[in-house]
């Protein structure tokens, strides 16, 4: 696991001892930044079930102005920041040491993001609970992305109200889902006045 591209590239990160988070392969996190490309430069990144924080140091390595990184395991905290010292990516890093819900529950209308990333434990329907909390909050600019990493098997489709699902990729036993904003998704498709 390495970062690929941007100011750390080549950088190896440390994985999170024994198995409570699942990192996401080099091959899943360069198709997923090829997806976003300048969408990154200057973006606000959330990493929620950060793990290793592989996808927001990679985002800070490519040019996001900063990666707010959610996590409660110790062991994860502990190797987030690690990567971090390791990537020289600190200074424009923010770690939140909370569960993911209890800090959704407390952000505030006016805090927005431009990727969020969302990677949870596999199978405890983790996902579409996080997916229904961002939907109530909507936490994302105007013409912001929700990714998230499941097994391929955990994916249902969701009645939301705010966010519609615009893309998804599999790779192998990997799927990412992508949300955007339901008003931006008909914007973008409305013709020109």
């Amino acid at each position: 696991m390495r970062v690929i591209t941007g100011e750390a590239k080549g950088r190896r990160l440390r994985p999170v001892p024994g198995n409570v988070t699942r990192p996401i392969t080099d091959r899943v996190k360069g198709a997923l930044f090829n997806i976003l490309g300048e969408r990154v430069v200057g973006a606000s990144v959330l990493d929620l079930f950060a793990g290793t924080g592989s996808v927001g140091i990679e985002a800070l390595s490519r040019g996001a102005q900063q990666a707010v990184f959610v996590e409660q395991d110790k062991r994860a905290l502990h190797t987030i920041r690690e990567n971090l010292h390791a990537t020289h990516l600190r200074e424009r890093a923010v770690i939140i040491p909370r569960d993911v819900f209890d800090y959704l529950a407390r952000l505030k209308p006016e805090e927005k993001f431009d990727i969020i990333y969302v990677a949870p434990p596999q199978y405890r329907g983790l996902w579409a609970r996080t997916l229904r909390a961002l939907d109530r909050k909507t936490p994302l600019t105007p013409q912001g992305v929700v990714i998230v990493q499941i097994f391929p098997k955990e994916y249902e489709p969701l009645a939301l109200t705010n966010l519609v699902l615009t893309d998804q990729r599999r790779y192998g036993s990997t799927l990412l889902c992508f949300y955007e904003l339901a008003d931006a998704e008909e914007s973008a498709s409305a013709p020109p006045h």
